[in-house]
């Protein structure tokens, strides 16, 4: 894994314990090794510590980097071409190719009884941009401030290939001009011949698995759809707690569409 770093430098990661491989289950697995479980496996670097200054939130965490083996296996023969080659100008294209999640975690893993999560879907548009067609970009820093401030600490899985509920960037866009024209953002999503959701949280499972084990959680989220998935992962002791904050006028109908379709909102968490 991560053939692409120096491969003296990712002996020494993995010496320290900062480069890492885990199964499906968390459980850590020789990284040298081929995965098995169908291939799936995530390799995890860090723990980095990052100070953040996210709007009103300054606090610091620690900071892993999170990639599946499967998406690493596809670029591992080109970076080996690419440094014969001596191409390293290229290497931003290789590094484009990758999904690569974060985990920030507050606090110490090993003392969490009952640790403040999220599993937050990335959202250019409102988490960089700070749109507000969305509820993205205030749901990350309400979450991280939530989790921060938490007596017990937590964590937070920044899920990047997650774009417009696992559409892309380029299709979400495309969506927007269709909701412009009078659809929602799911009649939108079965205009383009895509599914209303296609986010796939086996990699968050895994690490939830790693980090906090088959132990309780809070998993700050309104969508029932989140917990049955990481459920059917083997994540058996979820308490889902709401998470409102950035509601306006202008993605109250965005949110509403997310209501009927079976986010746990009422009528006065979107200010009606």
């Amino acid at each position: 894994m991560f053939t692409y770093l120096d491969p003296n430098v990712r002996r020494t990661l993995i010496e320290q314990g900062k480069l890492l491989r885990i199964d499906q289950h968390g459980a850590r697995i020789d990284p040298d090794a081929t995965p098995t479980d169908g291939g799936f496996a995530v390799n995890l670097l860090g723990p980095i510590p990052l100070p953040i200054h996210l709007g009103v939130v300054q606090t610091q965490v620690q900071w892993y980097a999170s990639v599946r083996s499967t998406e690493l296996s596809k670029v591992e023969e080109l970076a080996s071409a690419l440094r014969t080659q001596g191409g390293a100008s290229l290497f931003s294209l290789l590094a484009s190719s990758m999904a690569v999640n974060s985990v920030l975690v507050a606090g110490n893993p090993s003392t969490w009884q009952n640790p403040l999560v999220r599993v937050h879907s990335s959202c250019l548009t409102g988490d960089v941009f700070g749109s507000e067609r969305c509820e993205c970009g205030p749901q990350l820093a309400g979450a991280l401030d939530r989790i921060t401030g938490d007596a017990t600490g937590g964590m937070l899985i920044y899920m990047a290939g997650h774009e417009g509920r696992g559409i892309g960037l380029w299709a979400k866009a495309a969506t927007y001009l269709l909701q412009d024209a009078g659809e929602n953002t799911y009649q939108a999503n079965r205009t383009l011949g895509l599914p209303d959701d296609s986010r796939d949280f086996s990699d968050a499972a895994a690490l939830l698995h790693h980090f906090i084990g088959n132990a309780p959680f809070r998993l700050l989220t309104n969508n029932p759809k989140k917990v049955q998935d990481l459920s059917a992962r083997g994540l058996e002791f979820i308490t889902p707690v709401k998470h409102i904050v950035g509601v306006g006028a202008r993605n109250r109908r965005y949110l509403e569409a997310k209501r009927q379709w079976g986010h746990h909102l009422d009528e006065n968490d979107l200010g009606g």
